[in-house]
């Protein structure tokens, strides 16, 4: 497969792409023996030999994993509060793996983990639209309008939502749940919004990121993704999921 010049550097985890514009415009980049000044080539670095400022380069091996996190668990690679940390329930050899945005610590459910830089990044932030799935449990019958509420956007304290999904699943006078998806990765965002509306959440599990979904995993559960997911999820940025 073949990658613009600084995409192909950037993915060897040498520099930032900006970082390997620099160095292409400094002629200090070589490709198959050749030094190489042009943004838009694009190269295979599976097949061309790529040497950036006297290092040959070479493509890492990028890993991708979903993990069914457990309530209690923080999703940071370190914590100064000495609490468990989701690397934690991964072997050793899968450590250098970073979790792609975050469940609080209260919250449940799937999260991915990779060392594909540039997937994360597309995956969290909320202008590539991949809706994120939930299932929560609530105090209370929630209304029909209170629903709405959620899905329409409403005012936090850190400005409007964006809007959302909801799918009511069930409810009784004492407790419901429903389904809902953002696209967006606030604080706690979800838990705010229910409170708001004077729902507090009981249990948050998020079951789905894009086409990737939980399925049957148990808490501290993790899979490698297979290539079809992989391709489903990169797949899902460019058309909006």
């Amino acid at each position: 497969m073949n990658f613009r010049l600084n995409r192909a550097i950037a993915a060897t985890g040498f520099c930032s792409r900006r970082r390997a514009d620099e160095l292409i415009a400094a002629g200090k980049v070589q490709v198959n023996g050749n030094i190489v000044t042009d943004f838009n080539l694009a190269i295979d670095p599976a097949k061309d030999h790529l040497v950036v400022d006297g290092e040959k380069l070479t493509a890492k091996k990028l890993d991708y994993i979903a993990l069914n996190k457990p309530r209690g668990i923080v999703t940071t690679c370190n914590d100064d509060m000495g609490r468990q940390s989701i690397l934690e329930l991964l072997p050793r050899k899968l450590t250098h793996l970073k979790p792609v945005g975050r469940l609080d610590m209260d919250s449940e459910g799937l999260i991915v983990l990779t060392n594909d830089g540039e997937l994360a990044q597309a995956l969290a932030h909320p202008s590539q639209h991949v809706f994120k799935r939930y299932e929560a449990l609530v105090q209370g019958k929630i209304t029909d309008t209170a629903l709405r509420y959620l899905a329409q956007g409403m005012r936090l304290d850190d400005g409007f939502t964006l809007p959302a999904e909801t799918s009511l699943i069930n409810r009784t006078e004492d407790e419901s749940i429903f389904e809902i998806a953002i696209r967006e990765g606030r604080n706690r965002q979800i838990r705010r919004m229910c409170a708001k509306l004077g729902y507090p959440i009981i249990r948050l599990v998020r079951v789905a990121i894009g086409e990737l979904q939980l399925g049957e995993m148990e808490p501290g559960e993790w899979r490698h993704l297979t290539v079809r997911e992989v391709n489903a999820l990169k797949s899902g940025l460019l058309r909006g999921t």
